[in-house]
């Protein structure tokens, strides 16, 4: 990428997870050339003078397209934590696809993804830009675990499953996203399971055999309790793309492969108590019920503490089935809390996996398109973030007991 002079641009710097990402490139970015890009300039100063970090400040609004390209025809790649991102990034990644820089987010806004796709593939892959939303905890444990754990298995695949657990806290802003997708007509798009696979990609077995879970039931393969996961909804769509791109780039997972997530419990009892949990919130999220209770719940800019943040943490399994019967399991983790202090860790990485791993990135220089991690990062990402206390581990013992210190 000739003439720019800026390697990385972190836009909505000022929300809470974008601040988080400042905290972390403070100490990963030495010798990059960043700044910081948000509307505001008395809060874009007051965060890095908080914070120690002397970097440029350049102010753009989400609707300002000449600020936008000001911004993206200098840098090379691109942060966003301006959410809700179908309101407030959907210009900025256009303006990426425009003036060729890579994007990478935390969206969790799968009908959204699936407009970037429509508006946005082609062009990107024609330019070789890489535009890769979902990479936080939304989706990027799931879909860049499986990567994992098919490539070490060495074999090929007919199903994984993943099963979920953690523990942190939700932000304003998050809350804001799912609120603002309550209030959208998005029915058809909320029930279909590929609806972010490539036009003709999906097989009549992978939709018989991609049906999510009902009620709670024993696992006995990881010795717990399995039941619903919120996340599964997004999670799902982007490990389902992430396959189909691997099969048109001559790389597949398996025939027929199926991806399907769930949470995992230590007592049936846990399980219940957060399925009925996930119900509720979702009658209050997805109707009239979100007016009345939004304002109980944090504002944008405000999130969990500190001790939340560091107490926090997650993990991941996954049961793999190869096309030859053979079963292995393989897993994830990482202290702290996951749609925060980890999702933050993770968007920042894969930032500069596409700065300092260019030469090593999947599908060689050149390959572009709205993209997944798994797809999009790859092998390069899963090398940083071992280095940084995200574990990647596996094929573990058969006699797989979770280990009880990261419940």
């Amino acid at each position: 990428m000739k003439n720019k002079d800026l390697d990385l641009v972190l836009f909505g710097a000022t929300g809470f997870t974008g601040t988080l990402c400042l905290r972390y490139l403070k100490s990963r970015a030495s010798g990059l050339s960043w700044a910081t890009a948000g509307r505001d300039a008395v809060k874009l100063q007051q965060l890095q003078f908080k914070h120690s970090v002397a970097i440029e400040k350049i102010l753009a609004d989400s609707e300002d397209e000449e600020a936008l390209d000001e911004i993206t025809r200098r840098a090379k790649v691109v942060i966003s934590t301006a959410g809700p991102f179908h309101k407030y990034s959907d210009k900025l990644v256009g303006s990426c696809v425009k003036n060729s820089c890579h994007y990478v987010d935390i969206t969790g806004e799968t009908f959204w993804v699936r407009q970037l796709i429509d508006k946005y593939h082609e062009k990107a892959a024609q330019k070789g830009i890489r535009i890769i939303p979902m990479c936080g905890y939304d989706s990027l444990p799931s879909d860049l675990g499986t990567f994992f754990a098919v490539k070490e298995l060495g074999s090929p695949v007919s199903n994984v499953e993943a099963f979920h657990t953690g523990d942190g806290g939700f932000s304003g802003g998050t809350i804001e996203t799912m609120f603002s997708m309550g209030e959208l007509n998005l029915g058809d798009q909320l029930r279909d399971t590929f609806l972010l696979n490539p036009e003709g990609s999906v097989t009549d077995q992978q939709r018989k055999d991609s049906i999510p879970i009902k009620g709670v039931k024993k696992k006995e393969e990881i010795d717990s309790w399995i039941g619903p996961f919120i996340m599964a909804m997004a999670n799902n769509l982007v490990v389902r793309r992430s396959a189909a791109l691997m099969e048109q780039r001559q790389e597949p997972y398996g025939k027929d492969f199926t991806y399907n997530e769930y949470s995992f419990f230590k007592s049936p009892i846990y399980g219940l108590i957060s399925t009925v949990i996930m119900a509720i919130s979702g009658l209050v999220l997805f109707t009239r019920l979100g007016k009345f209770f939004r304002r109980f719940f944090p504002k944008p800019g405000e999130g969990p503490s500190e001790e939340t943040m560091k107490n926090g943490f997650f993990e991941v399994l996954y049961k793999l089935e190869a096309e030859d019967g053979n079963h292995k399991i393989f897993r994830m983790h990482g202290k702290g809390d996951p749609g925060y202090r980890v999702t933050s860790k993770l968007v920042a990485e894969s930032a500069l996996t596409l700065l300092h791993n260019s030469d090593e990135l999947p599908g060689g220089e050149g390959y572009g398109g709205v993209l997944t991690p798994a797809t999009g990062l790859g092998q390069p990402l899963i090398d940083r973030l071992k280095k940084v206390g995200i574990y990647f581990e596996g094929p573990l013992d058969e006699n797989l007991k979770v280990h009880e210190e990261s419940r």
